[in-house]
């Protein structure tokens, strides 16, 4: 897959440098040369000091035969319009724009571009650490829905999968066991000492540990 990088700051830096670790070729545009030090040496993918708005800028980087681009410049609007360039112009088929201000995500969303509000993100990052809970969420699939860890009561053990089942609420996606994980099925029974891997609606939190006898 070849990716654009717009922005070179140390989002757009680490990005690249983790895109090119994947195995992808990457394209890193900036207006100024000295933010590819940011990078390092070990980069082995093209940088084009040119300006985000620079048509033939974005040819240099491979615009034309691009897979996908994440404009992640200190501009909220110069992150938009190129992405918006890129989709509508040269068809690149995934854009993601960077935004820091959450209030324009909706706006920007309806004009047909994908954004990342870090601002929103970071926000919620933190209340989740700093709020305690009984159930460790890892992973937060937007804002309505997390994926949690919890370890099987002893009152548990012995009942099926399903006991922990409640359609469009709480599902058991994986079930960790004597050093290794596995993918449960419906008739599959949990044992104490389990560690439980759940895709939980956020609002059910608390039907989750009444399920648990927690």
């Amino acid at each position: 897959m070849h990716v654009i990088v717009i922005g070179c700051g140390r989002m757009g830096a680490g990005l690249a440098r983790s895109l090119a670790l994947r195995g992808h070729t990457v394209a890193v545009v900036d207006r100024d040369p000295n933010a590819f030090k940011l990078i390092g040496p070990a980069f082995a993918g093209r940088t084009v000091a040119r300006h985000a708005f620079d048509r033939d800028g974005l040819v240099q980087a491979g615009v034309e035969r691009a897979d996908a681009l994440a404009a992640v410049t200190a501009s909220d609007d110069v992150n938009v319009i190129v992405a918006r360039a890129a989709r509508l112009f040269f068809r690149v088929p995934r854009v993601i724009a960077r935004l820091y201000d959450p209030r324009k995500a909706e706006i920007y969303r309806r004009l047909g571009v994908q954004t990342i509000a870090t601002t929103t993100w970071g926000v919620n990052r933190i209340v989740e650490l700093l709020s305690y809970s009984d159930l460790d969420a890892v992973v937060s699939l937007g804002a309505d829905v997390d994926i949690v860890d919890v370890e099987a009561p002893h009152g548990l053990a012995g009942q099926p999968v399903s006991a922990l089942y409640v359609p469009g609420e709480i599902q058991v996606v994986a079930v960790s066991r004597g050093g290794t994980t596995f993918l449960p099925t419906p008739e599959s029974r949990f044992q104490a000492g389990d560690l439980l891997h759940l895709a939980l609606l956020t609002t059910s939190a608390a039907r989750l540990r009444a399920l648990l006898g927690t």
